[in-house]
């Protein structure tokens, strides 16, 4: 996603099942982004059997620390629910023409993960209502809530 002009890298977990577990935006793509979006996303309580990634160098050395007993998978066209799944963010994005900010930028994709993940009833809210009006009344459910 390009954030004030410049391209910015967006790591994205997703479960076997297409949930978003977690989403994180970061100016570089080096050991420590990787390195922090990773402890995040393992925050979530969920232990990993496999690890699938893209090839970039720094994920091997970050999972044997994190996850050593996970299997990390980086073989080409594994990782294609990921990126199946970046593209409805990116058809989102594409009419905002960018964001001026990393912060926003980390903002508007946890939130279309949330959307994501209410529309394909991972969670427990409208699970009810067909698929069409779901978020509506999840977000109805939400209001009564709070």
């Amino acid at each position: 996603m390009k954030v004030a002009g410049r391209w910015t890298s967006l790591y994205r977990a997703v479960d076997q099942h297409g949930q978003v577990i977690d989403v994180l935006a970061s100016t570089r793509r080096d050991q420590a982004a990787a390195r922090r979006f990773l402890v995040r996303a393992l925050t979530h309580e969920r232990r990993q059997v496999e690890a699938t990634t893209d090839k970039a160098p720094v994920y091997p050395r970050i999972l044997d620390e994190l996850l050593p007993e996970a299997r990390h998978v980086d073989a080409a066209r594994e990782n294609n629910r990921t990126e199946a799944d970046h593209g409805r963010l990116k058809a989102r994005l594409r009419p905002m023409l960018g964001s001026k900010r990393l912060r926003p930028a980390q903002t508007i994709s946890a939130g279309h993960a949330l959307v994501q993940n209410i529309r394909r009833s991972h969670y427990e809210l409208a699970t009810h209502t067909n698929p069409h009006p779901r978020l509506t009344a999840a977000f109805t459910e939400l209001t009564h809530a709070i």
